[in-house]
């Protein structure tokens, strides 16, 4: 009786799991993405520079250092990575170009991936760096969503 029972409880979370999978695979945005820990978040930064010099990238977080990326005029680099149990996830990035240095938080739960942020919940965060400020594009309204530099 308790190998059944355990059957059944092996079957609903294997359903549950699948049905969850396949409704964050719908679209720019599922429906769990800004209210459940471990949403799946891709992050892609690039380089707008409208004076078309190299960008230099150096992006961490409090575990985890992404190395130091040259990007050229119009190229880009991406990382993906699951917002934390306590949706305290944060990257900051220095950019560094010829006579610049300037950080920014890349990625913050708090404008990022919170349902209630006036700049939405993005799943895939697509940042373009431009010498004023870096810009977040809205897929959905197609308009960017620009913010000051932290330093």
């Amino acid at each position: 009786m308790a190998s059944s029972t355990n059957n059944q409880f092996i079957l609903v979370l294997f359903s549950f799991l699948l049905i969850l999978k396949t409704s964050s695979s719908f679209g720019n945005h599922s429906s769990t993405d800004g209210i459940l820990p471990f949403a799946p978040k891709h992050v892609v930064v690039v380089n707008k520079l409208t004076s078309q010099a190299k960008l230099i990238a150096h992006c961490t977080n409090k575990e985890k250092d992404l190395g130091v990326k040259e990007l050229l005029p119009g190229s880009s680099f991406d990382f993906r990575f699951r917002v934390n149990l306590r949706k305290t996830t944060r990257y900051t990035c220095t950019f560094e170009w010829p006579g610049n240095k300037v950080t920014f938080d890349i990625f913050r739960v708090d404008r990022d991936d919170t349902p209630k942020s006036e700049f939405g919940v993005c799943r895939e965060c697509i940042w373009y760096i431009y010498e004023p400020a870096p810009c977040r594009l809205d897929r959905d309204a197609g308009i960017p969503y620009c913010f000051d530099w932290n330093s």
